[in-house]
This record gives C-alpha cells, structure tokens and sequence, in this order.
C-alpha cells in the first residue's frame, strides 16, 4: 500500500501536534473513512521527505485527487448548467478548483497544523501557504478514492465546494460583478473601481474585508472567505447602490 512508509522511522519524527490534527480530520471525515496510512502520506509534504529518506511524499496522491476533483465537479456543472456552452463550464470548473479557492477549504478542515513538513519549510510558514494547503487538499482528495471509490470521493468534494460552486456559477452567469462595475464606470466616464482589502482572524477561519472606491468616494463593500470573495461582493454592493441611488454617475 502506498502509505506504508508511515510505519517506518520517519512516524518517530511527528510532532504531538500532527498527530492530534491528524486524528481530528479522521474523525471530522469519519471513522473507517479513509485509510490511516494513506491519510497520513496524503499529508506529507516533500520537504519532510527530504529530510527523512525512504518516505514518500503526497504528489502521486495530489495528481490522483486532482483528476478526481475535475471529474467531480466537471459532472457536477454538466448536470447543473444544462445550457452553458462549453467554454463558460471549462471557466467555472478553473475557478472551483484554483488553488485561491480550494486552500481556504484546506485551512478549514485543519490541513495545516496537521502536514508533515521539513523543518525549514514549517519555519517559514508552510502550514498556511495556500499552494501547500490547496495540494494537500488534493491529495487527501485522492486518498478518499482510494479507500472509499468515486461515490465516497463525490460526497466529500460537493460537501466541500457547494457554496463556491454556487457563487462561481451565478457570478458567471450574471457576468462577474468587477468587470460590470468597471464597464460601468467606463460607460459614465468615471475612473475605473479601485478595490481596498482587509483581513483578519486566525489563519483557519480568516476573513475579508473589502471597499471599492471610485475616485475619492467608496461605493461599495463586501465581506467573504477569500479576497476574490469579498471583492466580488464589494461590487455587487457598489452596483446595487449606484442603481438605486438612480445617479447618472459616481462622483470621480
């Protein structure tokens, strides 16, 4: 089995920490789930295996859950959005899976505290990198299939992505709320939206906050999980006050 390494010297180097992270995303997965081995090897970065040869590191598992993922949520949007053309799907289906969208559901299922990292990569901040926390999220992806098949894979990866998916989907199909505010103050000749972001809270459960201005005045403001998130709400915001406020034109 793939994860068999886990038994070897190298479960010795784990710290208490990981071990209990670990034992609380089995538990938050549920019990008999997933194989413990292939959990732990889905969340073990290649810069612990550079210190600890001989074991194996997550991107077999992540190229796996990668694959996984896309049919998933290929699936998912054929079903929902049965008159999108292609090219509009193939946009949604980028933007669900993107590492800015899949690192913050990492951090939200406890990836980070617990990763199995090498020690310079811990130091400089790993657990919280969104490239690392969106692969390990993959990986972890790729062992649910292993142990479960396809049918445990879709459940966990819709659980996960449905509001994102939603969000993406209707933003798609309204045409995304930034590009109609900028065509908009084009079409006023005013200057183009300026964004301002703000984020606060613990790197698990972080939140943005977010204002668009418009020359010296702020027309709108937005909150959500991402930058993208808060951004996008922060216009839909803007046009809906600059509509009802029945003016010709935001101040410049």
């Amino acid at each position: 089995m793939p994860g068999t390494a886990a038994a070897g010297p190298a479960a010795a180097h784990e710290s208490a920490e990981s071990v209990r992270a670990r034992e609380r995303l089995t538990a938050r997965l549920g019990p008999g789930v997933v194989d413990p081995d292939l959990l732990r090897l889905a969340l073990c970065h290649r810069s612990y295996c550079a210190e600890m040869p001989g074991q194996e590191s997550n991107e077999r598992l992540e190229f796996l859950g990668d694959a996984v993922l896309g049919v998933v949520v290929t699936e998912e949007l054929y079903r929902r959005q049965p008159e999108l053309p292609e090219g509009d799907l193939a946009r949604i289906r980028a933007a669900v899976v993107s590492t800015e969208a899949l690192a913050p559901i990492g951090a939200s299922l406890g990836l980070g505290a617990a990763l199995l990292l090498g020690r310079g990569e811990d130091a400089s901040g790993g657990r919280d990198k969104p490239s690392i926390l969106a692969d390990a999220l993959e990986a972890v992806i790729g062992a649910l299939f292993l142990s479960g098949g396809m049918a445990q894979a879709s459940t966990f990866v819709l659980g996960l992505i449905a509001d994102e998916l939603a969000e993406v989907s209707r933003q798609d199909e309204l045409g995304d709320a930034k590009n109609r505010l900028q065509e908009m103050c084009s079409r006023l000749g005013a200057e183009p939206p300026r964004y301002v972001v703000t984020e606060q809270g613990p790197e698990h459960a972080k939140r943005f906050d977010a204002e668009v201005r418009v020359g010296t005045e702020v027309v709108g403001r937005g909150r959500g999980s991402s930058k993208k998130q808060a951004e996008r709400a922060a216009a839909e915001d803007a046009i809906v006050a600059l509509q009802a406020g029945g003016r010709d034109r935001p101040r410049a």
